[in-house]
């Protein structure tokens, strides 16, 4: 690896990842779970911000909208992410959702219901389409050849 690879990802590790987070618990009092990765292009709602609630090592994807309000029923509606999920390209989280834990929602998929654990979620509605997978940190999947541990 250059050293020019290794100081950009100690850059972003020791400083981008802990000001991100920062921000996201102290300043607007959302629950992020240990060593989540939230891109910069993810839209989390800042409506109602202490509805957001996601586990450790989950990444979130850019494009990725986490919804916790509803305007037209003036609803204010908590969200859970569990812990090793994955969110892909422009998925919507709709507001009142509960993603269980190793879960893995496709690009483009709009989640408007309940998400049973160890699944895989696509479509518009998104619909369970594979249940009882095994996955590591951040959602990679671990049961289709791919089980080696991961480094972090």
């Amino acid at each position: 690896m250059s050293v020019v690879a290794v100081i950009r990802r100690t850059i972003f590790r020791k400083v981008v990842l802990k000001v991100t987070h920062f921000l996201y618990r102290n300043i607007y009092g959302m629950d992020i779970g240990e060593n989540t990765r939230i891109s910069w292009g993810a839209r989390l709602d800042k409506t109602n911000p202490k509805g957001i609630h996601i586990g450790d090592y989950t990444a979130v994807t850019s494009g990725a909208s986490i919804v916790t309000h509803d305007f037209v029923h003036r609803e204010w509606k908590d969200v859970h992410i569990g812990k090793n999920c994955f969110l892909g390209y422009n998925c919507i989280i709709l507001p009142g959702v509960t993603i269980g834990d190793g879960c893995i929602i496709s690009g483009n998929t709009v989640v408007g219901r309940d998400v049973p654990p160890n699944s895989v979620v696509m479509g518009n509605p998104g619909r369970v389409v594979e249940r009882d997978i095994k996955t590591g940190y951040w959602g990679i999947r671990l049961d289709k050849g791919n089980d080696s541990p991961i480094e972090h």
